[in-house]
């Protein structure tokens, strides 16, 4: 399989994996707020952003969010349009400076940097976009801005960053890379025989 054909076909697998976990797996962070879902939906397109970069991440993210709000079940429009800012943003930031420094601290710094750009863009991205769709008072969303919103979009994303921290190598070596199981698996083996 050539390069080319192993990364269409490895973002398309990572945007598969996306829609299908925004789909699966959503439960709320905060029982006062149950309408803010936990997804971990943005740990395929951080893969996507540390392997590929911020616009194939960016991609994935598109073509994810598409799939969800409009073919299962998600919230039409302003669910596309809020979920393409937020992990946007997070793979967007965490995918820039994963390119700059590409090591394992590198890493970690890109994660906590694309958390805490997604926790204050979500702010304002609430503020506008929010009272517009859903018919409130822009007051009633300011006011949950700092008690609810940036606490739950930073959870979120450290969660997800957190799982893509120690999943990424791992990812990296067999389905990015193409790493053979059997081969890897097997070598420790032969080794401990001689």
């Amino acid at each position: 399989m050539s390069q080319q054909t192993r990364k269409l076909t490895t973002i398309a697998l990572l945007t598969a994996l996306s829609a299908v976990l925004i789909a699966l797996v959503h439960f709320p962070l905060f029982p006062a707020a149950s309408f803010l879902q936990y997804d971990p939906a943005d740990v395929p397109i951080l893969i996507g952003a540390f392997a590929y970069g911020p616009a194939a991440a960016l991609g994935i993210t598109v073509l994810a969010s598409f799939i969800q709000a409009f073919f299962l079940g998600g919230d039409g429009l302003y669910g596309f349009l809020m979920h393409v800012i937020a992990s946007g943003i997070l793979a967007g930031v965490a995918g820039t400076v994963y390119r700059l420094r590409h090591t394992r601290a590198g890493g970690a710094i890109a994660l906590c940097a694309g958390t805490a750009a997604m926790g204050l863009v979500m702010m304002v991205a609430n503020h506008f976009i929010t009272p517009h769709f859903m018919g409130v008072p822009a007051s009633a969303v300011d006011g949950m801005l700092l008690p609810v919103i940036l606490p739950f979009n930073l959870l979120k994303a450290g969660i997800n960053s957190g799982i893509t921290f120690v999943v990424y190598k791992t990812v990296s070596r067999y389905v990015i890379h193409g790493e053979d199981w059997k081969k890897t698996s097997a070598q420790p083996l032969a080794e401990e025989k001689r």
